[in-house]
């Protein structure tokens, strides 16, 4: 198999042969889900894990920010974060020291506690490997599933996709994109969406669920909008058709994708988050969030499953494309390139 994540087909059957033992587990491993939820009796502990394997630069704020949207993608509040520091052979301790102050100043610009993990120097690790395991809270009644899409549900998108992405390559990927004859100027500022328009979608999420009946909330990750979209749709059993027009693409995104020759909808785009809901509502939402300085588009429309997931461009429609994997690790694997140790 290709660098990336599972094939969803694969993950759902391994997946599926787990047996939960505990009543406790509300919501356990589901493909397209992002979190576990367990009941502690008047409020659910909302559990997550990721890693950081493609950037390793500001390893430690990617870290935890990923982590972060997936709680928040729930409705609930990012608490506590243990982390397993994974470090190359001849790793320095000023290295290490900058990769702690960038987790401590990202959980506490989240108010999440540090409480724990793992750090070793691993033989034979090419670059920097991060995991997180985040715990928060929800409220029972403030739960947003992934799979809580209905059919006639408007979808929301904020502020643009592959801003994750984007970023990684301005930071790992800067000779190649100046060989490729793209501004030094759109370079640093695609650098600085990290945290300009930034990668979190706390405040998204928690703008949605404070002001509409959001059925369902995804942050799109690994694979893009268009692998988040087939995530949602899946866990939800539904379809979708989406107008491409109405996708927002930042013209950073735009250029460095076409100068790679890479599909922006493919591309890791943690900094979006994606929300379905009563189209009543919908335009409402997006101006809540406009006013908030979140910019949010109406994107499509959730359909029955039958008419699978499609996308509109110009009259015209055919399917959403599909990833084998994330557009930035086939642009690396394709390169001959990786990104260098932090």
């Amino acid at each position: 198999m290709l660098a990336g994540k599972l094939p969803m087909e694969l993950l759902s059957r391994l997946l599926s042969d787990i047996d939960v033992r505990d009543p406790r587990v509300v919501l356990g491993a589901r493909a397209g889900e992002d979190a576990a939820l367990i009941d502690m009796g008047d409020r659910y502990l909302v559990a997550k894990t990721d890693p950081i394997t493609f950037a390793t630069d500001l390893i430690g704020w990617y870290l935890v920010q990923v982590n972060a949207n997936d709680l928040a993608s729930m409705g609930a509040t990012p608490r506590w974060l243990m982390a397993t520091l994974l470090l190359p052979e001849g790793t320095t301790e000023e290295q290490t020291e900058a990769i702690f102050t960038q987790l401590l100043e990202a959980c506490n610009s989240l108010g999440i506690t540090l409480i724990g993990g793992h750090t070793e120097i691993t033989y034979n690790l090419p670059r920097p490997i991060a995991m997180g395991a985040m715990l928060g809270e929800v409220a029972k009644d403030r739960v947003v599933l992934t799979s809580g899409a209905q059919v006639g549900d408007s979808i929301v998108l904020t502020q643009g996709i592959a801003i994750e992405g984007t970023s990684i390559l301005a930071r790992e990927a800067e000779d190649a994109l100046a060989a490729k004859g793209v501004p030094q100027p759109a370079i640093e500022r695609a650098k600085s969406f990290l945290f300009t328009p930034g990668i979190s979608v706390a405040k998204a999420a928690t703008i949605a669920c404070d002001t509409a009946t959001v059925h369902a909330m995804h942050d799109p990750t690994e694979g893009g909008v268009a692998t988040a979209l087939l995530e949602l749709a899946t866990a939800a059993s539904v379809g979708m058709t989406i107008d491409a027009v109405r996708i927002p693409i930042l013209p950073e995104c735009r250029t460095i994708c076409e100068a790679l020759s890479l599909d922006p909808l493919g591309l890791i785009a943690s900094g979006a988050l994606l929300a379905t809901l009563p189209p009543a509502e919908a335009e409402q939402l997006v101006a809540t969030l406009n006013q908030e300085g979140i910019p949010a588009s109406v994107i499509g429309i959730v359909t029955p499953a039958s008419e699978g997931l499609r996308l509109v461009s110009n009259g015209t429609s055919r399917p959403l494309p599909t990833f084998e994997r994330d557009e930035l690790a086939r642009f690396f694997a394709d390169d001959g390139t990786a990104p260098q140790d932090a």
